[in-house]
């Protein structure tokens, strides 16, 4: 089993930036999918991005396409998530996921059903 830890959160004015990473613990990084998930107070949990074991492959929300990138450095056990031109609609808890995966898949559906989840970082956008 996996266990996950987020940071990077905090306060940050519409436009700006910042970087989310997920640290894994327990077993290689590089067995997993990997994938973000956010949600935002009174709504229900949402996809962001994934990423593929190998990294070849990434998946986006249409709502993040373009603002959002998301990496991972399987020597590090790490996975990332970019924000940039972040907007008042970004605020929420952001949640990272693993999932057991075939090497080139992103497996959101797996992601979001039977993956592994850290405890959130939260991310604030206001001005």
């Amino acid at each position: 089993q996996v266990q996950l830890v987020e940071s990077g959160g905090g306060l940050v004015q519409p436009g700006g930036s910042l970087r989310l990473s997920c640290q894994a613990s327990g077993r290689t990084l590089g067995s997993y999918a990997m994938g973000w998930f956010r949600q935002a107070p009174g709504k229900e949990r949402e996809f962001v991005a994934a990423i593929s074991r190998g990294g070849a492959k990434t998946d986006y929300a249409d709502s993040v396409k373009g603002r959002f990138h998301i990496s991972r450095d399987n020597a590090k056990n790490t996975v990332y998530l970019q924000l940039n031109s972040l907007r008042l609609e970004d605020t929420a808890v952001y949640y990272c996921a693993a999932a057991q995966a075939p090497y080139s898949s992103t497996a959101v559906p797996v992601l979001k059903d039977n993956g592994y989840w850290g405890q959130g970082t939260q991310v604030t956008v206001s001005s």
